[in-house]
Order: structure tokens, then C-alpha cells, then sequence
């Protein structure tokens, strides 16, 4: 079995967000660290358990960004994958999630994946729309939010779980090969082993140019970056005790919370 996980490096969430003078993206060097998307650690740890579970499955890691994602490359092979794969984009700036898409499914198309993993979203854009644009473009079957999978024994339909409204599953079985978009939850990320990392940093990446697999159209533009914008104001009550209760209990009144 083969399988590809995609992850994206992102900030860390302490890490304050600035934007640069042109308001076209942010300011990358201010920001102390990156990190790889939470979310993607779940895939790609489930990805290590199917290879676990079946022998001679290979994982390939894969991200697409500019030359710092490689550093996340090389901890999902400190995590258990077996090769990684970086398209680069150059120079910081937005891609859209169907340009990332269509990069990773050009670099996938033809090859003998039997799954492709992604996070359910990620972190900072918080879209959820690359791995269902991977799925359209290899037009292959996709499931989201998976909380569960269980492939069959002949490997050739997935079994999986994945969470819907109220607290509910829907349950799906799909043809191999297929794209899952991996939620929270599914498992617990391993930390990377000390000898898989050593292996990392010696191990040479597979690096592609992010024009490289198909040239694409623009579809999307990014207008502006704006921070948001204060919608609701404060308001502190004064008086005593019992002027300020006289005082909330007017204000749910008037908010209709009390009759």
C-alpha cells in the first residue's frame, strides 16, 4: 500500500500576526515560529498505523510552500514517514486552496496512491477545501472529518466515520483509492523517534518547483489583508450592587432575554 499525506507549515499560534506596508500578506520573518498543522499530524499518524497494520506500505509526506515547509517535511519523517516531497512555491506570499490542490494532485496524478491524507482544515486559512479540490481534480472518492477508518483485508474499499452535525457520524465505504480529509481526535500524534530524525536530516528531499507540474490559471486574487475590525463595544455598570442589577436586568429587557 502506498499513501500520501499532505501537510502545511503554519504559525504558531502564539506568534503575534502582522501585516506588511502593502497590506498583501503578512510579515513572515517576525513571526518567531512555525510549526506543522495540528490537524495533519493526525492524518499522518494515522497513515503510520495503517503502515503498522500492513506491511510494505510506504508513506510519502508532501507540502507545498517555501523553502521553510521543508523543515516540516523532515519532522513527518521523524514521525514515520518513509520519503517527503516539496513543491516549492519560492517566495512567501497567499496561494489559494485551489492552486496548493492542483499542485498536489498534478504531482500525484498517475502514481499508485491507494490513499491520500489530508488535516480536515488548516489552521490558519481554516477552509477545508484542499482535500475535497485534490479529490475532484484525480476524481477519485473523498470522505471528510474521519474519525474513523478500517480498511479491508484485500485492501481495496476503506470503511470510515466521519463527523457531522450534533454530535452524529455518517458512515461510508469507498473504493480505493480515495481521499480522506483526517479530523481531531482519530488518534494521538507519536513525537519523532531521535534515530528518525537523524535519518531526516541525511535524507534528501524531493523537491519540485511549484510551476513545475502544471502551470495555472489565476482564479482567485487576493485583494487586501485588514485586520477585524472592533464590532462590539463594552460597558461597564457603576453604581451599587443593587444599581447595577436594576441596571442588567433592563438590559436583557431591552435585548428581549427577559419578559
Amino acid at each position: 500500500m502506498k499513501i500520501l499525506v499532505c501537510i502545511k507549515q503554519v504559525p504558531e499560534s502564539e506568534s503575534p500576526i502582522l501585516i506588511d506596508n502593502g497590506n498583501s500578506w503578512i510579515q513572515s520573518d517576525e513571526i518567531r515560529e512555525f510549526k506543522m498543522n495540528r490537524l495533519d499530524e493526525f492524518a499522518l499518524e494515522e497513515a503510520v498505523l495503517i503502515k503498522e497494520a500492513f506491511s510494505e506500505t510506504r508513506i510519502d509526506a508532501l507540502s507545498a510552500g517555501p523553502d521553510r515547509a521543508a523543515e516540516v517535511i523532515r519532522r513527518s519523517i521523524g514521525m514515520g514517514a518513509d520519503a517527503g516531497i516539496h513543491i516549492s512555491t519560492g517566495a512567501e506570499g497567499y496561494h489559494s486552496s485551489f492552486e496548493i490542490a492542483a499542485w498536489i494532485a498534478e504531482y500525484a496524478r498517475g502514481k499508485p496512491y491507494d490513499l491520500i491524507l489530508t488535516g480536515a482544515m488548516s489552521e490558519d486559512n481554516m477552509q477545508g477545501q484542499v482535500g475535497p479540490m485534490i479529490a475532484k481534480r484525480l476524481s477519485l472518492p473523498c470522505a471528510t472529518a474521519v474519525v474513523f477508518e478500517n480498511i479491508a483485508s484485500d485492501g481495496k474499499t476503506i470503511y470510515v466515520e466521519r463527523e457531522i452535525e450534533g454530535g452524529q457520524r455518517d458512515t461510508l465505504e469507498l473504493p480505493l483509492p480515495a481521499v480522506l480529509t483526517i479530523q481531531s481526535g482519530i488518534n494521538t500524534p507519536r513525537y519523532p523517534s531521535l534515530s528518525n530524525l537523524l535519518r531526516a536530516n541525511k535524507q534528501g528531499l524531493n523537491r519540485i518547483k511549484a510551476a513545475d507540474p502544471a502551470p495555472l490559471a489565476s482564479r482567485e486574487n487576493l485583494v487586501q489583508l485588514v485586520y477585524p475590525h472592533k464590532t462590539r463595544a463594552g460597558r461597564i455598570l457603576t453604581g451599587s450592587g443593587e444599581e447595577k442589577a436594576a441596571q442588567l436586568i433592563q438590559i436583557f429587557r431591552e435585548k428581549t432575554m427577559l419578559i
